[in-house]
Formats: C-alpha cells, structure tokens, sequence
C-alpha cells in the first residue's frame, strides 16, 4: 500500500529583498511590515533595489530567495535573473505583476503572488459608493441646493431619483467586479454581468444574471466597467453600446481608460444624455482644455480607487502572510498563473 504524500517540507529562514521605488516602499512597508517580514526572512541588502544593475543590487541579487516588489519594481528579465540564481519566489505588494515578471521567470518556474485581492476591495467600495450617490443624483442635486439655498418639495422629486430595483451591469468579473457583486447585495439592486469567461452556472452563484455585452448596456442604469486592458479590450465599450445606454444611464470606470471610446463618452455625456463617473481616463489626466473638466454630467476622480492612505497596509499585510505561507512551505494562497495572464490586468 503506498504511503501518503508528505507535507511539503518548511524552508529555512529565507533570505529575502524589497525590490520597488524608494515612495513605494516608504508608502506600503511601513516600519511594522518591516518588522513582520524580519521574522519570517532574512532581509537583505539596502533598504530597498530600485536598480538591478548596480554592483550592490547585484550582490544582494546572488543570495535572495524572494523578492518582495511592488510599484517601480525593475523588470525581472533573463539579465537579472542570472544575477538571483537563488530566487524562488516573486511576492508582489501591488496588483499587476505585468510590468515586471517577465516570461524569463515562467521559464524558471519562479512562483509569483500578487496583492490583486487585497486591492480589489477598496476599488470595490468606491465603485459601490458612485452607484448609491449616483442613483440618489447627489452631486447634482447638492450642485442645485446650493444655488437654489432652499429645500426643494421632496414630494415633487423625480422618479428617476433613487436606488430602490435599479439595474447595475458590471463589466467583467474580475477580481474587483466580484467584490462590487458581493457588495451589491447588501443592496436592493437587479444585478446583470457580462464576462464570456463565466458560464451560467457561475453568474448564478455570483448572484447575478448573465447578459451579452449589448443587453448589459441596453437594460441598465449603471454600468461598471472592470475588465483589465488587454489588446481585445481596448475601445471594447463603443459608440455603439454607449449610444445605446438609456437617457440618465451612468457609466462607471475604475479600470483602465483605454477601455472605453472617450470621444464617444465625451460627445454623449456633454450632450447631457447621459452621466459619468470616471477614476481613470485616456490620457491620465486628460489635458487641461478637455471638455469633461467642465462638464457637470461627469465626474472625474484621480486614479484614487486603488489603495492609498491607510489602504496600504493591508497590501503590506496581505505580502506578509504571503511570505509566511511560501516560507512554511503552504504555497501562496493568491498565486499568479501564467495562463492566466491573457484574461487579467
């Protein structure tokens, strides 16, 4: 009778290093985060490699085990990786994990985790809040209420007012539109989703009903984009379906600008048929001129949905436990699979 597989063996203290800008580290490893990852390895080198070419990074590179990167981490390519002949595994403080793990560390099977699901939750709540203030028109209304200085005849309010069985489309069921999903039940809301990566089955325990990317635009009152930009998302929201959006219907984007046909979004929503509410646009910021700065219709947010603040200690803290799990010889609890890096940001 065979014997049962053995657990997998705990690795000795690993050495380890931060690998991101120097504002990155100062903003996610605070002095706690630090003294967490102390604990579990044995971090090395300055207090954080912004540049894998020198001679000191080099040196530190020859002896890690893991890298703990984040924004403005280098490139991990075929140079760098024959410099870190030790390293094993990439754990990652931010979300995408594009613009540094390269296929050269596929090819060396280096294991990757990425902080997506902890800073999902924060674009997750703010989309959530944009639908409530939205579906209640408080920025307009406030805009009125302002001007008027008196209280308007709430008995006089129009129907389109409100969020009592609005129907909310989210755009993808990524790892940010499924917390919007989660979120939204909480919530009196008809909630539809398209993504043609999620059966029916799927949409069903999600809660929410699966449409085609017409219908989604066609029956909804807020649309929420949150698909990653890839070459076949890209201008993937069209004249064609935001001309098809009801009169009042708002569009949400906390993805990526690039997704949506601005020039199309500006045209419909300065002809005040309908409303925007924009985290991200094509270009970051859009030049000073734009018309959307100026359009009340719209609001434009500064890329603010992600972590910030106090939000980025639970990517430090989500990096910890990470490390902790990989060290033990558990595996990461939020892997990166290499096929999957067609279908995320």
């Amino acid at each position: 009778m065979p014997s049962p597989p053995s657990a997998p063996e705990p690795r000795a203290r690993p050495r380890a290093a931060a690998a991101m800008s120097r504002d990155a580290a100062a903003a996610v490893l605070d002095a706690e985060s630090l003294a967490a990852l102390g604990e579990i390895c044995e971090l090395t080198g300055p207090p954080v490699l912004d540049d894998l070419g020198t001679a000191r990074a080099r040196a530190v590179l020859a002896e890690v085990e893991v890298l703990i990167t984040g924004w403005g981490c280098p490139p991990l390519d075929r140079e760098v990786l024959a410099a870190a002949p030790r390293l094993r595994a990439v754990v990652h403080t931010a979300g995408s994990v594009r613009g540094h793990v390269t296929e050269a560390c596929w090819e060396r099977r280096i294991e990757v985790s990425s902080a997506a699901a902890a800073n999902a939750l924060p674009v997750a709540e703010y989309t959530l809040a944009m639908i409530l203030l939205s579906g209640k028109q408080v920025l307009e209304r406030a805009r009125a209420y302002r001007s008027a200085r008196s209280r308007p005849d709430a008995l006089h309010t129009d129907r389109s007012v409100g969020n009592h069985r609005r129907t909310v489309g989210i755009l993808s069921a990524s790892l940010v539109g499924r917390r919007v999903i989660e979120l939204l039940h909480a919530h009196d809301f008809e909630i539809l989703l398209h993504d043609p990566y999620v059966d029916t089955a799927e949409a069903s325990r999600l809660g929410a009903e699966p449409v085609g990317l017409a219908e989604l635009f066609a029956r909804c009152d807020t649309v929420s984009v949150h698909t990653p930009l890839l070459p076949a998302t890209r201008g993937l929201v069209g004249r064609g379906l935001i001309d098809s959006l009801r009169p009042g219907a708002v569009l949400i984007n906390t993805a990526r600008g690039p997704v949506v046909d601005q020039d199309a979004l500006t045209e419909a929503v300065l002809a005040g048929r309908i409303r925007a509410v924009l985290d991200v646009t094509d270009p970051e910021a859009l030049p000073p001129g734009h018309p959307l700065w100026r359009c009340e219709n719209a609001l434009l947010t500064p890329h603010l949905a992600g972590s910030e603040g106090n939000e980025w200690r639970r990517l430090a803290d989500l990096a910890v436990a990470e490390t902790a799990r990989w060290a033990s010889g558990a595996g990461f609890l939020h892997p990166v699979r290499r096929e999957r890096l067609a279908f995320v940001a």
